[in-house]
């Protein structure tokens, strides 16, 4: 049978108490919520609507010519 004789230092028991205590007060309470951060656009969202029309817009008159319909 191996018994581990090795002992806490005075200051090893005092830090153990002390998280202890710590551990104790949290029983029973909820985590506290993490904020999460919302990514942002790295451009405005009136410019990328802009962009939007522009790419789409031209690309929907181009359709229109190729039909005849404008």
């Amino acid at each position: 049978m191996v018994v581990n004789k090795t002992r806490q230092t005075p200051a090893q028991k005092r830090a153990n108490a002390k998280f202890a205590a710590k551990q104790e007060k949290k029983m029973g309470k909820p985590r506290p919520e993490e904020k999460v951060e919302r990514p942002t656009l790295p451009i405005s969202k009136s410019w990328l609507l802009v962009l939007i029309f522009v790419v789409c817009g031209g690309a929907l008159f181009e359709i229109l010519k190729l039909f005849g319909l404008f």
